[in-house]
């Protein structure tokens, strides 16, 4: 359409950039649980299910959140839905960290979650709507940067404040304790990420699909260029032209057919593959994990930054590509690396013994899961995480982006909750390697549906994606 000289670059970024502390407050949202879990369990005194479901219940409002967000959207605008996530995200900080009881703990997360599932859906589909082809892909990625970043810090901050009380349950500042400062640290993030939403347009194929084609043509002029703006103007009128009702859920049943249109059922399979692998359980219990294989809470948190980094550094190296070699082999070769490196942690954890206090003795096998676990947060960085969101911001036709990213989202955070609330339950019945083993055959068969199922979206501007 228009070369990268007629962009306005600078703006491109900044706008993309703002979305993307939404995936930042994701990730730290996400992340921030990690380093509480033994906070929850004295404070609430909850046993190992009732752990289970305080750390997972933001997962139920992620997914609430997601499905709902993406129909939101649909009516009062892309920029509209990211300001109440903001706001969502302020009153849950403040909410998990002052909460005095299980239930009240959980109204909050669940808040959280609503924040968490729409700025997950969001942010990817507004930047998707405002950056170029050319460079689309890249900037979506940095949404997994940002929420990379965002468990990154979480773990940081939680390691700190643990280290400098002592330990997580230990009052800290003004007689709280150092896991409720963990939840507190969002709030500055939380400010920032609501404050900036003030200063970036609203999405042009919003306002298109919106009827509002003269706000369309100045966001787009600011973004592209006058003369790119109206000849992208022409091509977003004639991919509604077939469509020209108010987007609705219903169109995602084939007119033809009356089945559920494809492009669906790619959406919603990329969406709980991503899940399925059993990211999350490194994410949400990665302190509890190393833990139970012979580390320190101390040694444990710190482990989870070493994670975060390695995260941080696969995310960088996913940007300088996916623009030149595509979507689908990097996740297809995704897919195969974790299988792999999920299947040497089975082989470690299987060769583990169990002490008289329940840890695990790893032994000499402990150094091979530590290394195949970095190893699989690496690879899953490189594919799966940012790529799974660059497709499902890019891959559904206007008309059916928003409700397309709803269904998906849903499926994503679902599949995220019952990963995450069955981990706990997994590790006291089948244990680590059973766990593990089901993960890893998780990976090979999404190498399968990927090969067979998924199509490339590189380089392909929204108005020609097909559904």
């Amino acid at each position: 359409m228009n070369s990268k000289s007629d962009n306005n670059t600078v703006f491109i970024a900044f706008i993309s950039i703002v979305a993307t502390i939404g995936g930042f407050l994701f990730g730290f949202d996400s992340g921030v649980i990690n380093g509480t879990v033994d906070g929850l369990q004295s404070a609430f005194n909850s046993d190992s299910a009732g752990t289970g479901f305080n750390v997972a219940s933001m997962l139920l409002g992620c997914a609430v959140g997601a499905f709902f967000a993406g129909r939101l959207a649909d009516k009062y605008g892309r920029k509209s839905i990211l300001i109440v996530a903001a706001l969502f995200f302020l009153v849950s900080a403040w909410g998990s960290g002052i909460a005095s009881t299980s239930p009240e703990f959980i109204f909050y997360r669940i808040l959280g979650g609503l924040a968490v599932g729409a700025a997950s859906v969001m942010a990817p589909a507004y930047i998707s709507e405002v950056a170029p082809a050319a460079y689309r892909g890249m900037l979506t990625t940095v949404q997994q940067v940002a929420i990379i970043t965002g468990l990154f810090v979480a773990f940081v901050s939680n390691y700190l404040l643990a280290k400098f009380a002592g330990v997580s349950t230990a009052e800290f500042w003004l007689g709280y304790e150092a896991w409720r400062w963990m939840f507190w640290i969002e709030l500055a993030p939380a400010s920032l990420f609501l404050v900036a939403l003030l200063f970036i347009p609203e999405s042009p194929r919003f306002l298109m699909v919106s009827g509002r084609s003269t706000e369309a043509l100045e966001v787009l002029t600011k973004l592209y260029g006058e003369a790119s703006a109206l000849l992208k103007i022409d091509e977003i009128k004639g991919s509604l032209a077939a469509d020209a009702h108010q987007p609705r859920l219903s169109d995602l049943i084939d007119d033809n057919s009356g089945k559920v249109r494809n492009i669906v059922w790619i959406g919603i399979g990329l969406a709980t593959f991503q899940q399925l692998v059993g990211i999350n359980v490194v994410f949400y219990y990665g302190a509890v994990l190393w833990q139970a294989v012979g580390f320190s809470e101390s040694d444990a948190l710190l482990i989870n930054i070493i994670s975060g980094a390695v995260s941080i550094a696969a995310c960088l190296i996913t940007i300088a590509v996916i623009d030149k070699i595509g979507r689908k082999p990097l996740l297809k070769w995704g897919s195969i690396a974790m299988a792999t490196t999920l299947g040497l942690m089975v082989v470690a954890f299987s060769n583990s013994a169990t002490g008289e206090n329940g840890d695990l003795i790893m032994g000499n096998w402990g150094t091979l899961a530590l290394v195949s676990a970095n190893a699989y947060v690496f690879f899953f960085n490189m594919s799966w995480g940012p790529v799974m969101w660059v497709m499902l911001g890019e891959m559904f036709p206007n008309q059916i982006r928003g409700s397309g990213l709803a269904v998906s989202g849903l499926f994503q955070w679902s599949s995220n909750f019952v990963i995450t609330m069955t981990f706990p339950i997994m590790l006291a019945g089948i244990g680590l390697a059973g766990a593990y083993g089901f993960y890893a055959l998780s990976a090979a068969i999404s190498a399968i549906f990927v090969i067979n199922y998924v199509y490339e979206t590189k380089g392909i501007e929204l108005e020609d994606m097909k559904g």
